[in-house]
């Protein structure tokens, strides 16, 4: 019933005598060096197979089309292959399909609308594929009903963002409360014993990261890298439950919608590489939870605000604007004071150390001369020397006071000037 090779350093094809095995219910052989294609048994060979994880491996050809209608198939990962051809049609009967990963592939075709009729479908991951395009959704279709993870980057989609589906992922308006709290979406294959976990590999905060565990309470989209046109729907600021949205790297114009600044849950937001106007709005800095936010390389104007969560983030967040100005960015905007050249006050400061370290030259020689001049007067004086002695030191005593006044005289006028 349950088989898994997984994270080994297995290679070779996967034998067609793997179908025997009519009992399974799971098959992961991830993480390997298999090659080859796949048995065209592999899909059908068990009406209780839910869990068929090929992900990472060297698999190649095309995925087989065919499946038995009664098929309980719940997660189904064979991202990071070499498969090509169109996406199987035969998973639209797999009612009881929650995930799938068919990422880092060679698929050619277009958005899988029929996909939308699967009750339970939760993540939907197709990026890095061919598929091409538009999304083109008809208002009032009930799809998709249950998405929290939309994933359709680095292919080749045009036209305007899909409005309408957006407005039907019910799943990422309000997440259904836990009875004890969030919990990850397993598999619970068999009673009694431990559900398998599902994982995936996902783009956060501009990094990709693998998650060994998918939280229920994890919601993104990410329609980055492709050749999407036109403004940003405001159909975005109604998923309240959204936790990450990556628009990056698009055709896309007009200003940032008002409404992403209802979207409270966000913890990041990437709409770089775009060519989107007008200024940045005030509201995205209630956002109180978004922890990254990338708004470069595209053609925003005006004040960056300074406002809560906005004024946490680096220039690398606004580099590439050249219409933005303000902190962060070392461009001041127009009516900003212009700080005091830092040269005059160190100048100033530098003048007067000098005055002052002159001056107590002079004080101290100052001072030292009149004490040689009576201690060399008081000595005569006690010894009882002659008169020519006596003129001798009062003429020298009063040479030494001439020279020192000379310098004193100078200090005092460098220091008034």
């Amino acid at each position: 019933m349950y088989y898994s090779i997984a994270s080994n350093n297995m290679t070779g094809k996967i034998p067609s005598l793997i179908c025997n095995a009519t009992y399974l219910m799971l098959i992961d052989l991830s993480n390997n060096g298999l090659m080859g294609s796949l048995p065209q048994c592999i899909t059908n060979f068990s009406i209780n197979l839910s869990i068929l994880n090929l992900r990472m491996n060297h698999l190649e050809g095309t995925i087989p089309q065919s499946l038995y209608f009664r098929s309980e198939l719940m997660t189904l990962d064979l991202s990071q292959n070499w498969f090509e051809g169109m996406l199987p049609r035969y998973l639209v009967n797999c009612i009881d399909l929650k995930i799938l990963d068919l990422s880092s592939n060679q698929i050619e075709d277009t958005f899988p609308v029929w996909l939308g009729k699967l009750p339970k479908l939760k993540v939907l991951i197709l990026r890095s594929n061919n598929l091409m395009g538009l999304l083109n959704i008809s208002k009032g279709d009930l799809i998709f009903p249950k998405l929290r993870i939309l994933d359709l980057s680095n292919n080749n989609f045009g036209g305007p963002l899909p409005a309408n589906l957006i407005m039907n992922l019910r799943g990422m308006k309000n997440i259904e409360d836990e009875p004890h709290g969030p919990s990850y979406m397993t598999c619970n294959i068999f009673k009694g014993g431990e559900p398998y976990e599902n994982s995936m590999t996902v783009t956060m905060k501009g990094k990709e990261t693998k998650l060994v565990k998918i939280l229920t309470i994890f919601t993104t989209i990410d329609l980055s890298h492709n050749s999407f046109q036109g403004d940003i729907p405001e159909a975005f600021g109604h998923l309240h439950s959204l936790i990450g949205l990556n628009l990056s790297h698009n055709h896309l114009i007009g200003s940032i919608p008002l409404t992403l600044g209802n979207l409270t849950n966000l913890g990041w937001l990437d709409l770089s590489s775009n060519m989107l106007s007008g200024g940045i709005p005030r509201a995205l800095g209630d956002l109180a939870s978004l922890g990254y936010l990338n708004l470069s390389k595209n053609e925003l104007t005006g004040r960056i605000p300074q406002d809560k969560q906005l004024s946490t983030f680096s220039n690398d967040s606004f580099d590439g604007n050249a219409g933005l100005c303000g902190t962060p960015l070392p461009k001041a905007c127009p009516g900003d004071a212009q700080p005091s050249p830092p040269s005059s006050s160190s100048t100033l400061d530098r003048e007067g150390h000098e005055s002052w370290f002159k001056q107590k030259v002079v004080w101290i020689g100052y001072a030292s001369g009149i004490v040689i001049g009576i201690s060399v007067a008081y000595i005569a004086i006690e010894a009882g020397r002659p008169k020519w002695l006596s003129r001798g030191v009062r003429m020298l005593e009063r040479s030494a006071v001439q020279w020192m006044e000379k310098p004193k005289r100078k200090a005092i006028k460098f220091h008034g000037q």
